[in-house]
């Protein structure tokens, strides 16, 4: 494995209307045999501190692949890889990204190329789309609170309790609670819009959240130090995997599954069309999908279950399946993405934040 480096790599992607993005790169590392016969090259926006250990299993039960392993932001993961599959150009070997509407969008404008074997066959409906959208983790969205701040009596177990804490005009949870930026977190958008879709509680919460001054910030991990340090009492829809990454260097964290309803993410993986390395992905994902895979990922808490308190750090007082609500990797997705649907989703949610401080 060679050193990671920070890549300012500057990729020029057109929108409409003229304006140009740059999408970066976040981080890249290599994982296996400088020489081997194959180099397989992945996408994804999973934190590499957090995948590492999966990704020097693999190289280690197949010597004679190399990984090129590419960090990214959602948005930009996303843009790239659209762009990639319109121009017809190569893109990588596998993407994966916790942002699965935008994995759906891409699988259903033909970027992606189906793959089958006894691992995929084995993953529920909901996990897989079209054989070309396959659902690698299990990740519950969480609420996360600093224990030495906040009394666990005084802890919300739900959505309701939590507006009920923003509420009062005195409240001392006023600014002091965090949540994605949904235009510039693809996970956070999704989230944010299944949750408006599931929840009775959903318009509350918002109103909550702009009456008390709540925080719009760029992803979990900045969230979620946020939490540990005390500069956040409590955050709100955050990755459980990087919580329980993070309570494990910060024991003043502690991390709820609600109790209304749990929101359960599994990133979506799949082999874009025009992939130089198709067998090798494809040797990837069964290794992702396969017992030695999910155990190194559960180490990682990429695979949480919930229902399983002690086995998982989660605090799951009465976690059980009528609370569990898997986001299925299917078309519905797509209506989040849906251009107006969108544009009226993030002026309602501009609107909400507008007297709260956002960081980047």
């Amino acid at each position: 494995m060679i050193g990671r480096a920070l890549a300012g790599m500057v990729l020029a992607l057109c929108l409409t209307g003229g304006a140009t993005a740059q999408p970066v790169i976040e981080a890249s590392e290599s994982f296996g045999d400088p020489q081997a016969a194959a180099v397989m090259l992945v996408r994804a926006t999973t934190d590499i501190d957090l995948f590492d250990e999966v990704l020097d299993g693999f190289v280690t039960a197949n010597p004679d692949i190399r990984i090129d392993y590419e960090q990214w932001g959602s948005n930009d993961l996303f843009k790239q890889s659209q762009q990639d599959c319109l121009s017809g150009r190569f893109s990588a070997d596998m993407v994966i990204s916790s942002a699965v509407d935008q994995q759906v969008k891409l699988v259903n404008d033909g970027c992606a190329r189906p793959y089958r074997s006894a691992q995929t066959a084995s993953l529920p409906d909901e996990f897989q789309w079209r054989s070309e959208l396959f659902g690698i983790t299990r990740e519950p969205a969480v609420m996360v609170y600093n224990r030495e701040l906040v009394p666990e009596a005084e802890a919300p177990r739900t959505r309701f309790d939590l507006v009920d804490l923003l509420r009062p005009e005195d409240s001392r949870f006023a600014g002091m609670v965090a949540t994605y930026d949904i235009e510039e977190s693809g996970l956070g958008y999704l989230f944010a819009f299944v949750d408006a879709q599931q929840a009775t509680s959903f318009g509350s919460l918002a109103e909550a959240f702009a009456q008390s001054g709540a925080v719009s910030t760029c992803c979990s991990t900045e969230i979620i130090d946020g939490v540990a340090s005390g500069r956040y009492l409590l955050a709100y829809n955050v990755l459980g995997s990087y919580a329980l990454a993070q309570a494990e260097r910060s024991p003043n964290l502690a991390i709820v599954v609600p109790q209304d309803y749990a929101l359960i993410l599994s990133r979506g993986a799949l082999i874009p069309r025009r992939a130089r390395n198709p067998a090798a992905a494809g040797r990837f994902l069964d290794y992702l999908l396969s017992p030695a895979g999910r155990a190194i990922m559960a180490r990682s808490h990429l695979y949480v279950d919930v229902t399983d308190g002690d086995a998982s750090g989660l605090d799951v007082p009465a976690a059980n399946d009528s609370i569990l609500r898997p986001i299925p990797l299917s078309p519905v997705l797509l209506v989040g993405l849906d251009k107006e649907k969108r544009a009226h989703f993030l002026s309602f949610w501009r609107d909400t934040f507008a007297g709260a401080t956002s960081s980047d």
